[in-house]
C-alpha cells in the first residue's frame, strides 16, 4: 500500500473520473470507493452512469448496496465508507475515493462523524405541503447552506430541517459531529474545459437514452416504486419520470434534462472551488492527459 492514507479522484460529471481511477488502481494495487450519492442504488445504472464495465477486475465499493426507492443519507455513507476503507487497508491495498458528490468527498476529508438522526413524524406533518422556497428559508435560518442538494426537492429540504432540529434539541449529538480531518490525503480533480464538458454531457445523454435509459426508469416504476420516490433522485430520474407520467413530452424531457445536467456540473464546480477555500486543496490535472501520464502525475503527488 502507498504511504498516503487516501487518494481522491473527483471532478464534474462527464470528466472521465472512473477510467482514471481504474488506471490508477491498477498501478498502485488499489481498490475504489465510490463517492456518488446515486450509484448506491441497484437498478439505477444508465441514469447514474455506473459504467460497471470500466472497473474490470478492480474492486469497487458502495455501488449497488440499496434498492431503488431507498433514501440513502450522509450518515449512512460515512458509516459505510469507514467500513470499506478499513477493509481495504486491512488487505494492504490503497484506497481510492472516486466520485463527484462533493458533499461526500468533503465530509470524508473532514473526517466527519455523524450521529444517526431518527425521523420526526410531527415535524414532517407540519412541513408537508410547504413550498420549497419556504422550506429553504426555514433551513437557512438554521444553518449556512453550503449544499444546494439539501433543497433540490421538498423531501430533501424536510429531511435537512429534521436533522438540524434534532441537533438543536440534542446538542450532545451535534458535538459528536465534530470533524477529525484526514491528514496526508492526495486530492486530484479531473479538469475539463467548459465547452468540452458541455459537449460530453450532451453526447452522453443521447447515448444513454439510445441505450435504454427511459426504459430503465419505466422498469423501476413497474416494480412499484412511486413516481415521487424516483423524482426525489433528481436529474435523469426526475425528468424521465415526469415524461413517463405524462407531465412532460419527450422533447421537453430531453431539453430540460440536458439543461439541468449542465447546471448540475456548474454546481459541482462551485462546490469544488468552495472546498478549496475551506482548506481542502485540489490538484487539478487536465482531462486531456492519457491514462498513463495521468497516473504518473498522481503518483508523483503522493511522494
Amino acid at each position: 500500500m502507498m504511504k498516503t492514507p487516501l487518494i481522491v479522484i473527483t471532478g464534474p460529471t462527464a470528466s472521465g473520473k472512473t477510467s482514471r481511477a481504474v488506471a490508477l488502481a491498477r498501478a498502485v494495487d488499489g481498490e475504489i470507493i465510490s463517492a456518488d450519492s446515486r450509484q448506491v442504488y441497484r437498478g439505477m445504472d444508465l441514469g447514474t452512469g455506473k459504467d460497471i464495465e470500466e472497473y474490470g477486475e478492480i474492486p469497487v465499493h458502495l455501488i449497488d448496496i440499496h434498492p431503488a426507492g431507498y433514501k440513502y443519507n450522509l450518515y449512512e455513507y460515512l458509516r459505510d465508507y469507514a467500513a470499506a476503507y478499513a477493509e481495504i487497508v486491512s488487505r494492504g491495498k490503497t484506497p481510492i475515493l472516486c466520485g463527484g458528490t462533493g458533499l461526500y468527498v468533503e465530509s470524508v476529508l473532514k473526517g466527519l462523524r455523524l450521529p444517526e438522526v431518527p425521523e420526526n413524524p410531527e415535524l414532517r406533518e407540519r412541513l408537508t405541503g410547504k413550498p420549497i422556497e419556504e422550506l429553504t428559508r426555514i433551513l437557512e435560518g438554521m444553518k449556512t447552506l453550503h449544499n444546494v442538494t439539501d433543497v433540490d426537492t421538498a423531501q430533501r429540504a424536510v429531511r435537512a430541517i429534521e436533522i438540524q432540529t434534532y441537533y438543536a434539541e440534542h446538542p450532545e449529538a451535534a458535538s459528536q459531529a465534530e470533524p477529525h480531518p484526514v491528514e496526508g490525503a492526495v486530492v486530484v480533480g479531473v479538469d475539463v474545459d467548459r465547452e468540452t464538458r458541455r459537449r460530453r454531457i450532451t453526447e452522453r445523454l443521447h447515448a444513454r437514452i439510445d441505450a435504454g435509459m427511459i426504459e430503465e426508469v419505466a422498469g423501476l416504476l413497474k416494480t412499484g416504486i412511486a413516481p415521487e420516490d424516483l423524482i426525489y433522485y433528481g436529474l435523469e430520474y426526475k425528468f424521465i419520470t415526469l415524461h413517463l407520467i405524462g407531465r412532460l413530452s419527450r422533447e421537453e424531457m430531453v431539453s430540460q434534462l440536458e439543461t439541468a445536467i449542465h447546471q448540475f456540473a456548474k454546481r459541482q464546480m462551485t462546490w469544488f472551488r468552495g472546498m478549496e477555500r475551506r482548506g481542502f486543496p485540489i490538484s487539478w490535472l487536465p482531462s486531456t492527459l492519457g491514462p498513463d501520464e495521468f497516473t504518473s502525475k498522481v503518483i508523483g503527488l503522493t511522494v
